[in-house]
């Protein structure tokens, strides 16, 4: 145990995090009360912030019930105190560098009044946002982010997302010859074996697409095919076998803009659709230029529709592959009208129990790993849920590659049976766009499209 701390806490932090002030262990917390007139701002709404700033109000209130303010209040055993700074002098160093009063200077003011105070404890910022944590810096604040929730090891990220294991060529043989797989024990593996986990057994002779399940190993087909959408690399073709793996309920899918993650998820759950009762398909919506979707013209519906056109975008590739007469077109229409397959915003997930449902979560590396357990913890008997997203592309203001809920979420379930993550590579669906779409790759500096993935 450490010298005790003071810790300063910036509103991002508690909109993160409503129980952040239970993980400072003994140190003591301070919330200047520009902090509370800022959470006012967000108590009305659906959105996960909305419901963050309204829980940590509420438990605030019942911590401050009964007490000293000049004394602070008590967060349990083994916890420091709790303070609310009203009273601060605004330093003149602050003043000088950022003579503007709103929110955030105020909050440094705060943070250097409380250390000057206190020089024998030192204090500490603690914000999410980038460009705070820079200006207290620049005034000589300690600052740090909130890390209670970020991934410290992001090795499980690689680009590679099988290996290659050299095997001895009988048992690729008989491994095309034994569809329920053979025992694990009987490959000589040099590293142990996730569950789960995919790679390409290969002999001198041929070689061949397995995975682990449970305690064999199983073929997976190069030509993987879900609801008219067949894989077009070996990545796609681990996804979909896995996607459609009922003893697998929770499924991660990364990878960069035009992977197929969404495509894949949605084809394999139009695949399975006798299993499961619903198929919600969701994604979080990240408004623009800081405006919500209270600006947007028309009701409730028509405002979000078009940050769940993606979605319906997807749906409409699946339903190319068929014709407008076909039994597979008419099954999709049939499936939206009764109601079986929807396509929602995020937000009216709470409260919810969703069982026999394949529920796909798009674009999850924008949610905040709360929100992620609050997703999850929705699940009932006989549910799968899929969630896709690229975590180098992250549109919320206070969550990074360590710190999203996608990640978090990869990194806390890596090693269950009940799990596989996928990281996928660069594949656009639409061929006559190869072109155009490898000269963008080039300037990005991406790798470009082939199509060698495509022999079987």
């Amino acid at each position: 145990m450490g010298a005790k701390k003071n810790f300063v806490l910036d509103t991002n932090v508690i909109l993160h995090d409503y129980k952040c002030i239970h993980n400072f262990e003994e140190n003591d917390i301070y919330i200047p009360i520009i902090v509370l007139e800022e959470l006012d701002k967000f108590k009305k709404g659906n959105d996960q912030i909305n419901y963050n700033a309204r829980e940590f109000v509420r438990e605030l209130d019942d911590i401050t019930e009964s007490g000293d303010f000049n004394k602070g209040f008590s967060l349990g055993e083994n916890q420091g105190r709790l303070f609310i700074i009203t009273n601060f002098d605004f330093p003149t160093k602050v003043k000088e560098a950022l003579p503007e009063k709103k929110a955030d200077n105020t909050i440094l003011a705060t943070a250097y009044d409380i250390a000057q105070k206190q020089k024998g404890t030192k204090t500490i910022l603690v914000s999410k946002d980038v460009n705070m944590r820079m200006k207290a810096r620049a005034l000589g604040i300690p600052v740090e982010d909130y890390i209670n929730d970020k991934v410290t090891n992001a090795d499980i990220f690689s680009d590679e997302s099988y290996s290659v294991v050299n095997v001895d060529g009988d048992l690729i043989d008989q491994l095309y010859s034994t569809p329920e797989g053979l025992d694990i024990d009987k490959f000589d593996f040099k590293n142990s074996v996730a569950p789960n986990e995919c790679f390409i057994l290969k002999s001198e002779r041929s070689s061949i697409l397995a995975r682990k399940k449970e305690d064999k190993i199983i073929r997976v087909s190069k030509k993987e095919k879900s609801f008219g959408i067949e894989a077009r690399n070996t990545e796609q073709a681990f996804a979909l076998n896995l996607l459609n793996d009922k003893d697998i309920s929770l499924i991660a899918i990364t990878g960069k803009a035009g992977t197929g993650k969404t495509l894949l998820a949605l084809a394999a759950a139009l695949q399975q659709q006798e299993t499961y009762k619903q198929i919600l398909l969701a994604r979080p919506i990240v408004s623009l230029s800081n405006k919500e979707i209270g600006f947007l013209p028309g009701n409730e519906k028509e405002k979000i529709a078009p940050y769940m056109q993606p979605l319906f975008d997807n749906l409409n590739v699946i339903k190319n592959q068929f014709s407008a007469q076909s039994k597979e077109i008419g099954m999709i229409q049939d499936l939206q009208t009764s109601g079986k397959l929807v396509i929602e915003a995020l937000a009216y997930i709470r409260g919810r129990s969703l069982s026999e449902t394949i529920f796909i979560v798009d674009e999850a590396q924008n949610l905040t790993p709360h929100e992620i357990k609050t997703i999850i913890t929705r699940a009932a008997e006989g549910s799968k849920f899929v969630f896709t997203g690229d975590i180098h592309q992250i549109d919320t203001p206070y969550l990074d590659m360590n710190s999203n809920g996608l990640v978090y979420m990869i990194y806390k379930m890596k090693d269950k049976n009940i799990i596989w993550d996928w990281n996928g590579t660069i594949l656009n669906y639409a061929p006559i766009a190869f072109e155009a779409t490898n000269l963008l790759l080039q300037r990005f500096g991406y790798p470009t499209i082939t199509f060698e993935y495509y022999r079987d």
